[in-house]
């Protein structure tokens, strides 16, 4: 039978379905993924990319990381794809109950989603360390124009920090026992665009109890083997194709 119309059965039989997405969703929309190869990580810098987006890189290097994240990780101008709108329109429907995504570009919710579980946080949201006061990502871009080439808070003069999960730290708790009660809920997990090797994010997938397990991404991955269906496609013809 064609991979797409077992899809279709698939999600015609379920009614509380969980995507858990990575860099894969948002490669469309123009993002780059991290390991692939145009990704971050086969990009040149003065450090590894792995060092320059660690908790003590930045605390030790905050205009180096800054410079960094400004040029690397603030993708402005881009838009929900196929599959950012194919996934709202599903939870519109009822079908999808939450989005797990390790992403940290906040398309999801700009397509609509409304119960987003951001592992990673956003770079849409940032905050002052000193008095927690928040801000978007326009101060961040704007800081390169200052003397100090780093975001300082106007109302304290504190390191404004993004909210986003940098190596070396831990994740919210808040946001994977939130996410990790969605899976167990789940009668259908969709894993779409990721190579399931990032921890613990990764991990979370242990905790579905439901029926099926449908596994979307372009090249193999360590975890095939515990799908029930396996498609090696981009997401975007697959969710194209479904009818929702």
């Amino acid at each position: 039978m064609d991979l797409i119309k077992q899809f279709q059965e698939i999600y015609d039989d379920s009614q509380n379905i969980v995507f858990f997405g990575g860099a894969g969703v948002s490669t469309e929309s123009g993002i780059p993924d991290f390991r692939s190869q145009d990704g971050l990580y086969s990009q040149k810098w003065k450090y590894p990319p792995e060092t320059i987006i660690s908790h003590s890189f930045f605390e030790e290097n905050t205009k180096e990381f800054y410079r960094f994240y400004r040029e690397k990780l603030i993708i402005k101008d881009v838009k929900p794809n196929i599959t950012h709108l194919a996934l709202a329109k599903m939870e519109q429907k009822g079908k999808l109950k939450a989005i797990v995504t390790q992403n940290i570009d906040g398309l999801h919710q700009a397509a609509g989603s409304r119960n987003v579980f951001e592992l990673h946080g956003s770079t849409l949201r940032n905050f002052c360390t000193k008095c927690h006061s928040p801000y978007g990502v326009d101060i961040i871009m704007e800081s390169a124009n200052t003397p100090e080439q780093i975001p300082l808070c106007p109302k304290c003069g504190g390191l404004i920090k993004p909210d986003v999960v940098l190596y070396e730290e831990g994740l919210d708790q808040q946001c994977i026992q939130g996410a990790i009660d969605a899976i167990e809920n789940a009668d259908l997990l969709i894993i779409g665009g990721t190579s399931l090797v990032v921890y613990p994010a990764a991990g979370l997938i242990r905790y579905f109890k439901g029926n099926k397990i449908v596994l979307i991404n372009k090249t193999p991955t360590a975890s095939d083997n515990i799908a029930d269906l396996v498609i090696h496609q981009g997401l975007g013809s697959v969710f194209e194709a479904l009818k929702i």
